[in-house]
């Protein structure tokens, strides 16, 4: 487990705080702002201990946790009880959303095309046995889609600029009764619509050299015949949760009623039992709580986790609207934390929706350089769930290490593959950047 240089600089200053924390904590001995500061870093940075969240991502991660599954609901009542464990009180917030089971049957075939092609179905396409002509579509945007006739055809489309969503609804209004979309990069990822409105024709997902191939045999033979058949795919009405736990504020002469909220989703993938995603950022939200409990502070920080963000972000995007405008107004700062513990992920980065800095990078990157010499590196990301809080107008940021692990969304994704000093920097960083916020907001309420 790694122990910062701060570690050991704010020990010696404070008197070797951990062997004689009476001293290093006595109202005496911090007696100025200094002295107060370090001894609240060295009370969190000490405070935090790697096989606490360790302990926490083995029991969350020892079966998948599918938003609306019973598995989930396991993992809500664990997470209630640890937050109740450190003397919070704590919520859980239900909300509804429509499950999708996948096709039984799903085949493609082009006539006079002998290659073997092996389609995904969109999660939340929709059933349909249909046959027309294939019609490359270049990316879907209306640019491309306004000058081809796609009545009664099928429209073969690139990922890419614009959702999977859009592209598919440019083509149906154009008049196309199906959709094929193909990868523009060889990677794999989970093809889904977002929910059950987002199509009223089948669509399915293609490898770039599926697609690739299929084009260049487009070329060859136009006006060739595709049967598209998707044949079992179901919508059902279930239950995910948030899990909610609050620090209340301690109320100075001139509060500022600011709120940090520090969130999580503790769902996962089918078939993953989602130790590093994202088991990883639920139990490091628990150990922030357990850390933060006891520091004083009239800043309000709320500690959340977050059911089906697999699903399209669901939970996060529920959790806020049912904010009062008051309380996104005085949300100042939502620190994401997803898979950030994984041995053979790259290294630490922050996301923002728009690739611009705010107030979470501004005091992430302050601490990252205190702790490790050098500022966390941030850029733009838009796959967890700070979106539903930037797209509220709140400062927001992602924390995950960059490039991903090769198991993620894989059963892969076990215990094993944790990386508690990965856990503790990030810990760190986090618990830092939120105490500096509150220490400079006491400051400016007294």
């Amino acid at each position: 487990m790694r122990i910062s240089i701060n570690k050991i600089i704010l020990t010696i200053i404070l008197g070797i705080a951990t062997v004689v924390p009476i001293v290093a904590f006595s109202p005496h001995f911090a007696s100025t702002e200094f002295e107060k500061m370090n001894a609240l870093e060295t009370q969190v940075l000490w405070g935090i201990d790697a096989d606490n969240i360790y302990d926490n991502i083995k029991v969350l991660s020892k079966t998948p946790r599918v938003a609306g599954t019973a598995q989930e609901n396991k993992a809500v009542a664990y997470i209630k009880k640890q937050f109740e464990s450190y003397g919070y009180e704590s919520e859980v917030q239900s909300f509804h959303f429509n499950s999708y089971t996948p096709p039984q049957t799903l085949t493609l075939s082009i006539k006079g095309y002998s290659q073997r092609l092996q389609p995904i179905a969109f999660e939340y396409s929709v059933n349909g046995d249909i046959s027309g002509e294939i019609v490359a579509a270049g990316l879907g945007k209306m640019e491309d889609i306004n000058k081809l006739d796609l009545k009664g055809k099928i429209a073969l489309i690139q990922r890419g600029e614009i959702t999977f969503a859009d592209k598919i609804s440019n083509a149906t209004a154009k008049g196309a009764i199906g959709v094929i979309i193909y990868n523009q990069e060889s990677d794999t990822i989970n093809a889904s619509l977002g929910d059950t409105t987002k199509t009223s024709v089948p669509a399915v997902f293609l490898t770039k050299e599926e697609g690739d191939d299929l084009i260049s045999h487009l070329k060859k033979n136009p006006g060739s015949i595709g049967q598209l058949n998707i044949k079992g795919a179901s919508f059902n009405q279930n239950t995910s949760h948030n899990v909610i736990a609050i620090k209340k504020p301690v109320k100075l002469n001139n509060s500022t009623n600011n709120i940090i909220v520090i969130g999580a989703h503790h769902d996962s993938v089918a078939g993953a039992p989602g130790a590093n995603d994202d088991a990883s950022g639920t139990a490091m939200t628990l150990e922030l709580a357990r850390v933060l409990r006891n520091i004083s502070s009239d800043t309000e920080i709320r500690f959340v986790t977050f059911g089906a963000e697999e699903l399209g972000l669901l939970g996060s995007s529920h959790y806020v609207e049912s904010l009062s405008e008051d309380e996104k107004n005085r949300i100042v700062a939502n620190f994401n934390l997803d898979m950030v513990g994984s041995k053979n992920a790259g290294n630490l980065i922050l996301q923002t929706i728009d690739g611009k800095p705010n107030l979470v990078t501004d005091l992430s990157q302050e601490a990252s350089e205190k702790l490790n010499g050098e500022p966390t590196p941030f850029n733009q990301g838009e796959r967890s769930d700070h979106v539903s809080f930037a797209e509220a107008g709140i400062p927001a940021a992602l924390f995950i290490h960059h490039p991903t692990e090769e198991w993620y969304h894989t059963p892969q994704d076990t215990i094993d593959k944790i990386s508690k000093s990965k856990l503790q920097d990030v810990a760190e960083i986090v618990g830092l950047a939120i105490l500096n916020q509150i220490v400079s907001e006491n400051q400016s309420s007294k």
